[in-house]
């Protein structure tokens, strides 16, 4: 049995990452998704809790024939512990997949295998262009799985993101 490890921050989870997830479960028997940035919420580069994107995560990925496991991962500002602190966290993992250089680099000079996959629809399918699009009130709902619709309905995310990225210029 395989297991491997996909970190993001999932703000929020896109079709890019279900892509990924897509691809990596070509490899493995079971994947661990580590919610990166854990403890950071209410603001616009991270507006949902932990806890909201693993039900975002679960959701979206309740059909698919894969065991997962979705773990929150606080960040922890000394890169060179990074990776045991992630494993700490985690269910043990065989391989990672990320296309982040720092945390490939992190993971290799760990001794853990590090694979990277194809980015898909990079210029659209990235979390900024997906919360700017909810603030503007764009289509944003095409870029994600339905279950992250529902989920950021049920929370009134909208609302949330363009609340805590609107500015107090007026004084207010």
């Amino acid at each position: 049995m395989t297991r491997g490890f996909y970190i993001g921050r999932f703000q929020p989870y896109h079709n890019g990452h279900h892509n990924m997830v897509e691809r990596i479960a070509e490899d493995v028997d079971e994947l661990v998704l580590g919610i990166g940035s854990a403890g950071d919420s209410h603001s616009t580069r991270n507006p949902f809790t932990a806890g909201e994107r693993i039900m975002m995560i679960t959701k979206s990925l309740v059909d698919y024939d894969l065991v997962t496991y979705a773990v929150p991962i606080e960040d922890l500002e000394r890169n060179s512990v990074w990776v045991s602190h992630v494993q700490s966290m985690s269910p043990d993992f065989d391989v990672a997949y990320s296309n982040n250089p720092l945390v490939i680099q992190l993971f290799r000079e760990a001794g853990v295998e590090i694979r990277q996959s194809p980015m898909f629809n990079r210029e659209v399918l990235e979390g900024a262009e997906v919360r700017e699009r909810m603030i503007e009130d764009r289509d944003w709902e095409a870029l994600v799985p339905a279950a992250v619709v529902e989920v950021v309905e049920e929370i009134n995310g909208i609302e949330r993101i363009q609340m805590v990225s609107d500015s107090d210029a007026n004084g207010t």
